[in-house]
């Protein structure tokens, strides 16, 4: 049987694996926190604050995300929907895109109201 190799440790072991990049906590995310939903989907909201986050329209292209000022407060129901519930409940993807839309527009109303995005006259 041949003999192990004895060999030490120098430190702790790294992973090989990339760190997984943490979304940049930005005022606009942060103001998500206790809101009402903006997307308020029939039959699928769940109308809790707790549970509200920012959820961005799709488009801006693969692995990236659109500017906070193209998302909407959505609770977890409603962001859930425009990942792919959507579907289950037999709409099109325009009916979804249309729904979040909506919601971006409600969204941006009250971020302007907080002074988290100004409107250029």
């Amino acid at each position: 049987m041949p003999a192990r190799s004895q060999l030490k440790r120098s430190g702790p072991v790294k992973s090989t694996r990339p760190k997984a990049n943490k979304p940049k906590q930005t005022a606009i995310r942060r103001s998500a926190r206790g809101r009402a939903c903006q997307v308020r989907v029939p039959g699928v909201c769940n109308h809790n604050p707790e549970t509200t986050v920012l959820a961005h329209m799709n488009g801006a292209g693969m692995g990236a995300k659109a500017a906070d000022h193209e998302a909407a407060y959505a609770c977890s129901a409603c962001h859930g929907w425009l990942d792919g519930g959507y579907v289950q409940q037999g709409c099109s993807r325009a009916d979804r895109d249309l729904t979040h839309l909506f919601g971006v527009i409600r969204t941006q109303r009250i971020l302007i109201e907080m002074g988290l995005i100004e409107v250029a006259a």
